[in-house]
């Protein structure tokens, strides 16, 4: 067996089990007696938005905001892409633009929000008192922290003039169905992008415990923000949503459901151990690594051959000496410290082409890489101590870099145990 095909093919259905035609098609709402207004938020949002606009089939307005090179043509709508994961002018001038879209609509109107992951970062919009560049320290210092995505979007909500609901209520008095893409463990539709049409019931009060339980250090005008009423996030009793839907149409279960599919049609036995792992991304490797091995030696607690499948998202706390990658080849770089000379092969990628800042989704492994790097004249651990897992599969031609893949349901990891009878 060609174990990266396997495994690529596993990835690849994934992939297409939130594809956005096949998540969008039977879950249209009613035309309206008004108009129609779309407004696309996330890394996969431009793909969102052309699958809407072919299945709707009228002409609408609206706006596509998405990350740079990750757009795609549309018949109607305005696309305008911005940076990720730490927001630009860009982005800044994007929020407005959005704003704009939704103003002014009356009750015979509809906004149609296609919500993805990436959608918090993509647009900044930073509250009275500060600017662009708190908001950009913000992500900064989140990013840096560790903390899960959760934690993280519940404390940008509260710095922001579009998340946590506050789009919907800029909505107001038209109806707003929000169709969103998860890419959060848990599927909680409110954490997807920050939540910019879902309002939630976490409060400033919730954030700043967050923020003390966590050690998080943030810039200081960010804080005196949040200690004070006016970062309180709208509640989901306010009016102005009782007549919104929210609905989640993909996420990392569905996605993993079809991988499992896929292989079991190859005869090899799919396992999902969870859709909603979080952690150091190099422990949670570790973690894996052990499972794996009871797996390869014991038989327990299954029997290979079989492919185990998990989903989430990971966090990567950086140090003084940040390298390159994200969190899954940093997950992956863990996994294979821990599995070397086991027949263990497995396969760690973003679902969105993109793991961090570098052109790749992940990366493959097997029970021999960690030997190859050695031979190549590379201390693995040094990678680990650099912060530099991209690095160390790059060296070994380990690299998988599909390319923006139009979609979002978060971390996807495939770890394939072959029999050794």
């Amino acid at each position: 067996m060609d174990k990266k095909a396997f495994l690529t093919d596993l990835f690849e259905a994934a992939v297409a089990a939130a594809d956005p035609l096949q998540a969008l098609r039977d879950v249209l709402p009613p035309k309206p007696p008004g108009r129609t207004v779309v407004v696309a938020l996330g890394k996969g949002a431009a793909q969102l938005a052309a699958a809407f606009e072919d299945l709707w089939g009228d002409p609408v307005e609206g706006v596509v905001v998405t990350r740079y090179g990750y757009a795609a043509p549309c018949k109607h709508l305005k696309v305008i892409e911005a940076a990720h994961p730490v927001p630009d002018a860009a982005g800044l001038a994007a929020t407005e633009e959005v704003f704009r879209a939704v103003s002014g609509l009356t009750p015979g109107d509809l906004v149609v929000a296609l919500v993805c992951g990436g959608g918090s970062a993509l647009l900044p919009a930073p509250p009275e008192g500060l600017t662009l560049e708190d908001e950009q320290a913000l992500n900064r210092a989140l990013l840096a922290s560790g903390a899960p995505i959760g934690v993280m979007n519940a404390i940008r909500k509260h710095v922001s003039r579009v998340k946590g609901g506050r789009l919907a209520a800029a909505a107001a008095p038209a109806q707003v169905v929000s169709l969103v893409v998860s890419d959060v463990p848990g599927d909680d539709p409110a954490q997807v992008a920050s939540g910019p049409t879902v309002p939630d019931w976490v409060t400033r009060e919730d954030a700043l415990a967050m923020i003390r339980a966590r050690n998080i250090t943030l810039p200081e005008k960010v804080m005196a923000h949040i200690a004070t009423e006016a970062a309180a996030a709208p509640s989901p009793l306010d009016p102005a949503f009782e007549r919104n839907v929210v609905r989640v149409v993909a996420s990392a279960r569905l996605s993993l459901e079809a991988a499992a599919a896929k292989a079991e049609a190859a005869g090899i036995t799919p396992v999902i151990l969870s859709d909603a792992i979080e952690g150091e991304a190099v422990d949670v490797g570790s973690v894996h690594a052990a499972i794996a091995r009871e797996v390869a030696r014991r038989g327990r607690p299954f029997k290979p051959p079989v492919v185990m499948l998990s989903g989430g998202e990971t966090t990567v706390t950086l140090g003084e000496a940040p390298g390159r990658g994200g969190r899954n080849t940093a997950f992956l770089l863990g996994f294979a410290l821990g599995t070397e000379g086991m027949p263990i092969s497995a396969l760690a990628a973003d679902t969105d082409g993109i793991d961090g800042t570098e052109d790749n989704a992940g990366a493959f492994c097997d029970g021999q890489s960690m030997a190859r790097l050695r031979e190549a004249g590379h201390d693995p651990r040094e990678f680990v101590r650099r912060q530099d897992p991209y690095g160390a599969f790059d060296a070994i031609g380990d690299i998988y870099a599909p390319g923006p893949t139009g979609t979002n349901v978060n971390d996807f990891r495939a770890i394939f145990v072959e029999s050794q009878g």
